[in-house]
């Protein structure tokens, strides 16, 4: 089983801040910790997009009155990837949690209706509203120390 991105994303956060800590003077701030958690989970959501059973699976969780699903997916995993990227720069990184803040919230309906829809990702059903809602809510707590946390 997968790791969670919800796991991943405090994981990682708190593998950064510990070696900004101890060894690595780039990652000494909790900014830079919720950089990198953040930019591991946008990477790995990207990624998904490649896996054709992924893909189809997030093709069928737009909801059916917006068009081309197939192009829908790909696009958000480019601006996911692009966001990815730029949350690993320090200079973008500000710029590019806003971005991934508003992509974010724009893709927060299709995750409610997959889950009132009762669709399944790799046989299990979508995340249940609440835990949706709470989960996007820590990825856009993690996007806003991006922004607001002093370097």
């Amino acid at each position: 089983m997968p790791v969670p991105l919800p796991v991943l994303l405090l994981g990682v956060a708190a593998l950064a801040r510990l070696l900004g800590l101890v060894a690595v003077p780039a990652l000494d701030s909790w900014h830079d910790a919720a950089r990198v958690g953040a930019a591991a989970i946008y990477l790995l959501a990207a990624s998904g997009r490649l896996i054709p059973r992924v893909r189809q699976d997030l093709e069928r969780m737009v909801p059916p009155g917006l068009p081309r699903p197939d192009l829908l997916v790909a696009g958000t995993g480019a601006l996911e990837l692009a966001g990815a990227v730029g949350l690993l720069v320090p200079a973008t990184a500000p710029a590019a949690a806003i971005c991934l803040g508003l992509l974010t919230i724009a893709m927060t309906p299709a995750n409610i209706s997959a889950a009132r829809r009762g669709l399944l990702f790799g046989g299990r059903p979508a995340t249940p509203v609440g835990r949706r809602l709470a989960e996007q809510a820590l990825y856009l707590a993690a996007l806003a120390a991006v922004v607001w946390l002093p370097f």
